[in-house]
Order: C-alpha cells, then sequence, then structure tokens
C-alpha cells in the first residue's frame, strides 16, 4: 500500500482533524466565490509556499501527487483557448489546482485512522435513529487509501505499453485497469469476509 501522509513530519500533523477540514470546506468556498485570474494565482501561489515551507522533500512529495492533473489543465487551456475564453479557463485551471492541492494537503497530514474517526463522529446521528454507518465509514476509507494505488497502477500500466509498443497509449489500457480494480476489489473483499464482514 501507499502511505497517504507525508513521509515529513510538519507542525500540521498534530492539527485537529476537524478543524482541517472545516478549514478546506472554508477553503474551497473562497476559491469557487472569486473570478479574478488574479485573485486565483494569487492564492494558487500561497498554496504551493505552503508547500514549500516544512522543506524540499515535503513539497517534491506533494507536487509528485498533483501530476495527475496535468491532463485536465491541458484539456481545459486547450477546450478555452479553441473558443476564445482563455481568461475563464485559466481562472477554472488555477481554481482546480488550489482546490485539489489543498485537499491533498489534509491527506498528507492526517493519518488515515484520524479521517475515519471524522467520519465516524459525523455519522453520529444516523447511529442514532438505527442506520448502521459501518458500510459508510468503511467505504470512504476505502477510497481514500486505494486511490493512490489505483494512480500507480495505471501508471505502471502505461510504463508497460509504452515498453512495448510505439502506439499512443489509448483506449486499450481501460480494459486491463478495470480488471485490475476488480481483482483487487475481490481480495479485498475476501478479506473481509475472512474477518467477518461488516
Amino acid at each position: 500500500m501507499i502511505s497517504l501522509t507525508s513521509p515529513v513530519e510538519t507542525r500540521a500533523h498534530g492539527w485537529p482533524v476537524g478543524a482541517k477540514l472545516a478549514g478546506l470546506c472554508a477553503a474551497t468556498l473562497v476559491l469557487f466565490s472569486i473570478g479574478s485570474v488574479w485573485a486565483q494565482a494569487l492564492i494558487c501561489g500561497l498554496t504551493l509556499l505552503i508547500y514549500a515551507a516544512p522543506g524540499w522533500r515535503f513539497f517534491k512529495s506533494g507536487m509528485l501527487r498533483l501530476k495527475i492533473l496535468w491532463p485536465f489543465v491541458v484539456l481545459i487551456l486547450v477546450w478555452h483557448g479553441l473558443t476564445a475564453d482563455l481568461t475563464n479557463g485559466a481562472v477554472i485551471v488555477l481554481r482546480m489546482v488550489s482546490a485539489v492541492a489543498l485537499a491533498n494537503l489534509v491527506t498528507m497530514t492526517t493519518k488515515l485512522s484520524q479521517m475515519v474517526a471524522v467520519v465516524m463522529w459525523a455519522t453520529t446521528p444516523l447511529r442514532w435513529i438505527g442506520f448502521n454507518t459501518r458500510g459508510i465509514e468503511l467505504g470512504i476509507a476505502l477510497v481514500i487509501r486505494f486511490t493512490p494505488v489505483f494512480v500507480q497502477k495505471g501508471q505502471m500500466l502505461a510504463l508497460s505499453w509504452r515498453a512495448r509498443s510505439v502506439k499512443r497509449l489509448g483506449w486499450r489500457i481501460v480494459i486491463p485497469f478495470a480488471v485490475l480494480a476488480i481483482d483487487d476489489a475481490e481480495h479485498v473483499a475476501e478479506a473481509l469476509r475472512a474477518r467477518g464482514g461488516l
């Protein structure tokens, strides 16, 4: 498994998880309420400075996790360039990068067990009315945990394709990637059943 937390211990690791998540929600609301490209660029720059504050190792680890955004950045900018609305495209790109970077910052400085504890606390009212929340808690934990695993497996499939073919990487990678995801899901389901299930 890939660790979601940062390889570098920062001050943010000790902050309350609820406060970090509330801050992330507030920051996202602010991002979506601002339409100025310069304000979005300033926020994006400040976000990068936050990544750089704990040192180069933390910054590099955070930027590597944001590499997945580049295809979306290119697609959005190309589309808005073709529709002669590049300024709006830049606002969308900067907003997306800042929002995902801030969310990534929270996961990098928060243990998975702490995230699950917050979800358990948030779903307490549902348990009061007799709703079994274990499935929700486990589902959220699995999504958080397996997202970087699937990203890594997708990158390995892409490397395998490039090593065996001169053709561009296309839709053909979708089927093996789906098979890998289903195979992982079956293994997790078997492990859960072996431990008593939900």
